[in-house]
């Protein structure tokens, strides 16, 4: 069940009766680890067993903060008791828009590992609801592209564009991304969803 500022105030009365929760922090959380602490600690009182918790690719990247915020995070979720999974997504798929021109921050020819939200819908299903996920990682995309490579298929034209600096973790993921893109495997994410 999803839920909303309001259910903080209780969020262990909301959980009572789940078997298990799927934990994702908004994004670019100020202090991700504090927020994955609350809600594992929600759990732990709700007596609910099963935690997956929603990652990123490489959480340990020291010139990317919100991803060592994760990385400390992936630690608290494995020590916190519960039987869980960890769920370590490529970059979406979904955030390009393949309709017109991409305008790209940082450079269209690195390797990315692409994950589709459907494909990361599924395997979020099978972990919470199927046995002998538990202890485990999965670093998850659905194919390995770059930008160009995207824009080509779908016939639209992408433009480097300055860096909008809107915020200084964005900045710091942009040049990044422009020196070392974000590769993921598929095998992974092909084997959960039994795919050739």
């Amino acid at each position: 069940m999803p839920l909303g500022r309001a259910d903080w105030a209780d969020l262990s009365g909301a959980l009572r009766g789940c078997d298990a929760a799927y934990v994702i922090a908004p994004n670019l959380h100020p202090d991700e680890p504090a927020h994955v602490a609350a809600a594992l600690a929600a759990l732990g009182d709700a007596g609910v067993g099963r935690v997956v918790y929603h990652s990123v690719a490489s959480p340990y990247l020291p010139a990317m903060p919100h991803h060592l915020g994760k990385a400390v995070s992936e630690d608290l979720v494995r020590r916190s008791g519960l039987a869980w999974t960890i769920l370590q997504p490529g970059a979406y798929l979904q955030n390009l828009d393949l309709t017109g021109p991409i305008d790209l921050p940082y450079s269209p020819d690195v390797c990315f590992g692409f994950l589709d939200l459907a494909d990361l819908g599924r395997v979020a299903a099978t972990v919470l609801t199927e046995p002998g996920h538990e202890s485990a990682t999965y670093e998850l995309a659905s194919r390995t592209a770059t930008v160009r490579e995207l824009a080509d298929e779908a016939g639209v034209e992408v433009r480097r564009v300055p860096d909008p600096q809107e915020h200084p973790w964005l900045s710091a993921m942009f040049a990044y991304y422009d020196l070392h893109g974000l590769p993921v495997g598929t095998r992974v994410l092909a084997a959960l969803l039994a795919r050739e």
